[in-house]
């Protein structure tokens, strides 16, 4: 009679015949599918902030006051919206030429690597730094001593990167398969 250990598809460490424990890092096929439906969504929500940006279309940014309308994307918020310690950092950062195009670059940049699943590490990077910085714009938040929204896409933003969540329902894979990304892994 023949018996076969079956060996569960879990991240967490699995204790081996031997007794040593071994972390893998393998998830199941739900947690990926979980991660990806999530990266996707986080996705959108920068990708649709950057389009409401540039076109005005009525929610965050009113009518006829989007990027291609001339309007400013990022003087409202740092100018009138900043408060807190940094309160006057923000507000100087208000009308310099490369505030707005960075910014916009960065909604467009992260939302397409997290629809796509290429980039994560740069994405994650990134993404992480522009919620730092909208989180620190209005220290204290206004619910919680410490934590808000914008800590918590920092720290789902991380975990992305650390599951290469792109390689689910993403060109994850693709992409870290290319020679420049083998070249520089920070690519990925």
């Amino acid at each position: 009679m023949t018996t076969t250990s079956h060996r569960p598809h879990t991240s967490a460490p699995v204790m081996e015949p031997n007794g040593d424990r071994t972390p893998t890092r393998t998830t199941t096929v739900a947690a990926g599918r979980a991660l990806a439906v999530l990266r996707i969504a986080f996705g959108l929500t920068f990708l649709w902030a950057f389009v409401d940006k540039v076109f005005g279309l009525g929610y965050a940014t009113p009518s006829g006051k989007g990027w291609i309308d001339g309007g400013d994307p990022t003087a409202g918020f740092l100018g009138k919206g900043a408060s807190g310690p940094f309160e006057s950092f923000y507000h100087s950062l208000v009308g310099d030429f490369w505030v707005t195009p960075l910014f916009m670059i960065a909604l467009a940049g992260i939302g397409l690597a997290l629809i796509l699943g290429v980039g994560m590490r740069i994405a994650a990077v990134s993404g992480t730094v522009l919620y730092l910085m909208m989180w620190s714009a209005v220290l204290p938040p206004e619910n919680n001593p410490v934590l808000d929204d914008h800590i918590l896409g920092a720290i789902t933003l991380i975990v992305f990167a650390l599951f290469a969540a792109g390689n689910v329902w993403g060109f994850g894979q693709q992409w870290s398969r290319l020679s420049i990304v083998r070249r520089y892994p920070w690519l990925q």
